[in-house]
């Protein structure tokens, strides 16, 4: 079983800055957040922990699973926003409004990090990383989560780019009979923002 984990709220989670790559530890309610993960997934052992090697990641896999190391997997790291790392998203650049507003039909602005682009590489590292039959705790951020989503649901047809990943959800997700199930929710304990 594949349990994919956003990671918990960060400061720039509270201030609605579009966080991307920017590396924020997590702050005292991500901490909570992910203790509080850490309690709903009490009953598993992880043979396998994956985190992005960004702070946020790092601490929320290392509360959850904390007999196992993560291994970090530059995969799992964030969309690159590029030049719109850092923005207010209660004042977007047009392009950016538009980008977000309908992320299936519009192409990401110039410098920022194609979906085509999360969705491969979130593919890469599951192929490689999750054909077994161990529980895997997978510690990521919210786009590149929905690139883990929508390369495990082929059909899903990009519904999981406008859908609210909050800090701490949980998705499951089989490795069975040569092939991914479809993902569902495991819970989610926490509020958060959104592209963080």
């Amino acid at each position: 079983m594949i349990y994919i984990v956003r990671h918990g709220q960060t400061e720039l989670n509270i201030r609605r800055i579009l966080q991307g790559r920017s590396d924020y530890p997590l702050n005292e309610k991500g901490v909570e957040q992910a203790e509080g993960a850490a309690a709903l997934l009490r009953g598993v052992r992880f043979d396998a922990v994956y985190s992005s090697p960004l702070a946020r990641a790092v601490q929320t896999a290392k509360i959850i699973a904390p007999y196992a190391g993560p291994r970090l997997d530059g995969r799992l790291i964030e969309m690159d926003y590029g030049p719109y790392e850092g923005m207010s998203l209660k004042a977007l650049a047009p392009e950016v409004l538009t980008f977000f507003s309908d992320f299936v039909h519009n192409p990401a602005p110039e410098g920022m990090e194609p979906l085509e682009s999360v969705v491969a590489r979130a593919g890469s590292f599951l192929e490689e990383r999750c054909r077994a039959e161990e529980n895997i705790l997978v510690c990521t951020h919210a786009i590149a989560m929905k690139g883990l989503l929508e390369y495990l649901t082929p059909a899903s047809g990009g519904s999981y780019w406008s859908k609210h990943i909050a800090n701490c959800d949980v998705y499951t997700a089989e490795y069975r009979d040569g092939r991914f199930t479809v993902p569902v929710p495991f819970a989610g304990p926490a509020e958060g923002g959104l592209y963080a």
